[in-house]
């Protein structure tokens, strides 16, 4: 944005005749034509590469918008942006940096319906779950902002007279925020929140298929106020841009959404300059089912916890083990409700909708495929949506299989579309023992009335979040984190909070 735009619209942001006119003036400079560019310290800038990634539809298979292919310069300049306008960021008192936050949040409010319908053009969410997830945006940014009048440290007293140790919380500086594309405006705030209140700034790498709502958020950031180069958002891909951010020797932290392959690939790029890393990665979420299980409440999460967003969350119910006691009446219930479930244009009222991308269906086809051929039995679905409302797009059929081996490919790897196999468990030990043979470690769910059982999960269970008698969800007051491949650091409330802060001694002497 030109420097005088900006001076305009801060000097008369309460005057309607200098707001129309600045704000028309901004929304041009967000894009050219169906093209956007980077938001790097306060403006809309055009890429070092004059090379564009188009942005498909998943419903329609149409291009809605191109964005810049970034390169390692366009990663310099936003980083570059970034630390230099870090020290005065974190001068500020937490409370101003906080009221940003909540100015954003409420602008993100007010925009609610077109962020949502964003989010269903490039990503595939239902309306309702769209809607949802603008919402959840805004509240990861009130979460955080909420929180800066209780960024403490510790006053301790010393082995030496008249001495006091003081320890302080203090930001890391920059920090790389990599978003995935099942969430790509909740995740991007859910990162850019806890890191802004802390004093960070952030430089914002969406996932390449979902890139728009990060743009059309930092439009609304610099509409909020936020100083240049506290909040840069670029485009690209990761082996590309991403890595250069990784590698760059501003970024101090990185946090991802991802795959298991990427965090590997960032751990990897970050261990020469010993970066902190927040590693969120995939899941592989075991759904155990007891005897004493409350069936229609099972049925009712496992139909929720698995096929929200096509199936495509972290946390999703991936494999299930039910008892053999009710595994009949169980299964029958839950295949009612999963043929029951309504897919179709996620503009509308829907259950389901498209799959992300042709390379993620045909990857979920080939899961599938291979489950039948090692013996997995087909219980419903198992192939693409047919009919002529179905003949463009990524769009597969709510899938339940029935399988009798836990070494098999579907209950290993993860699957992030809308297909669930179901195995038998002769006790709730087996099925214990089952959920844990995995190298996966983020979420499980457990249906039981077992008290005693309940105790157990905490010591036996290997799981970083754990869902007992209910759907999955996490709030922002809790903590997200994973296990084993799923990854390490975490998310949301206090402790993800911390992560973003650094301590500092100082060994205070009054003699």
């Amino acid at each position: 944005m030109p420097h005088f735009i900006r001076r305009w619209y801060l000097a008369g942001s309460g005057r309607p005749e200098y707001r129309s006119y600045v704000l028309q003036a901004m929304k041009e400079l967000v894009k050219g034509s169906d093209r956007y560019r980077h938001f790097i310290d306060g403006e809309w800038v055009d890429s070092t590469v004059k090379e564009w990634i188009e942005v498909e539809n998943p419903a329609t298979e149409e291009i809605i918008a191109s964005v810049p292919r970034g390169s390692a310069a366009d990663a310099d300049r936003a980083l570059t942006a970034a630390w230099n306008a870090q020290p005065d960021w974190e001068a500020l008192p937490p409370i101003e940096r906080a009221e940003l936050l909540k100015r954003l949040a409420r602008l993100i409010l007010q925009s609610r319906e077109r962020l949502a319908q964003i989010v269903i053009a490039e990503q595939g969410k239902p309306l309702a779950e769209a809607r949802g997830e603008i919402e959840g945006a805004a509240l990861y940014l009130t979460y955080a902002a909420e929180e800066a009048r209780r960024v403490t440290g510790d006053i301790i007293p010393s082995d030496n007279p008249n001495e006091q140790i003081w320890i302080q919380k203090v930001a890391h500086g920059v920090v790389v925020a990599l978003t995935a594309w099942n969430y790509p405006a909740a995740l991007m705030c859910r990162k850019i929140g806890p890191a802004l209140l802390a004093g960070n700034t952030v430089v914002v790498k969406s996932h390449e298929g979902t890139p728009i709502s990060s743009f059309e958020i930092a439009q609304l950031a610099l509409e909020a106020g936020f100083p240049a180069g506290v909040i840069n958002v670029v485009s690209g891909f990761g082996e590309e841009i991403g890595q250069s951010l990784v590698a760059h020797p501003y970024t101090r932290l990185v946090t991802l959404t991802g795959s298991v392959r990427a965090g590997k690939a960032i751990f990897r790029a970050a261990a020469d300059d010993l970066k902190i890393l927040r590693l969120e990665l995939g899941g592989k979420a075991p759904f155990v089912v007891a005897e004493d299980a409350d069936i229609a409440s099972a049925v009712n999460a496992a139909v929720l916890s698995r096929f929200e967003n096509c199936g495509q969350i972290c946390i999703c119910n991936e494999r299930m083990y039910v008892h053999d006691k009710i595994a009949d009446e169980f299964t029958e219930r839950f295949i009612e409700a999963v043929e029951a479930l309504k897919v179709g244009d996620p503009r509308q009222l829907v259950d389901v909708g498209p799959k992300f991308s042709r390379g993620e269906l045909e990857k979920v086809e080939a899961m599938v495929a291979a489950a039948t051929d090692a013996g997995a039995e087909l219980l419903t679905g198992g192939k693409r949506m047919d009919g002529s409302e179905f003949s463009k797009g990524h769009w597969f059929q709510p899938t339940v299989m029935s399988v009798d081996n836990n070494a098999m490919e579907i209950m290993q790897n993860e699957v992030f579309g809308p297909v669930v196999p179901i195995m038998r468990v002769a006790d709730f030990d087996e099925a214990m023992r089952l959920a844990n043979e995995s190298r996966y470690g983020l979420s499980a769910y457990v249906f039981t009335k077992d008290m005693r059982r309940i105790m157990r999960l905490t010591r036996e269970l290997k799981f970083g979040e754990i869902y007992v008698n209910k759907p999955g969800g996490d709030v922002v007051q809790a903590h997200h984190a994973g296990m084993r491949d799923s990854g390490l650091g975490g998310e949301d409330g206090k402790y993800g909070l911390e992560g973003y802060f650094q301590k500092k001694t100082m060994y205070l002497n009054f003699n």
